[in-house]
């Protein structure tokens, strides 16, 4: 759980940390105990008038993320069946 205390730093900390991990808004929002509401909502409603550069790097970020999530779909179920037959 992360104690901030205004939602421009809460923004800015998920932001630099979606970046720099390249990581999804679920994986990010485990990793700070947040929603994935509020971490989608911050990096994208909040980040956009707090800074606009960072924002730029997080809709890259998002973007690739939503070309390649079928693919992170199909590698979970591969797994789920393969632990399954083994």
């Amino acid at each position: 759980m992360i104690y901030i205390t205004s939602d421009k730093e809460r923004c800015i900390l998920l932001a630099t940390y979606l970046v720099e991990q390249r990581s999804t808004v679920r994986a990010t929002a485990a990793r700070f105990g947040i929603s994935k509401s509020t971490v989608h909502k911050d990096v994208t409603r909040t980040l956009k008038h707090v800074n606009r550069g960072l924002y730029e790097d997080v809709k890259s970020v998002l973007e690739q993320n939503k070309r390649e999530r079928h693919l992170r779909g199909g590698e979970a179920t591969r797994r789920k069946y393969m632990t399954k037959i083994c």
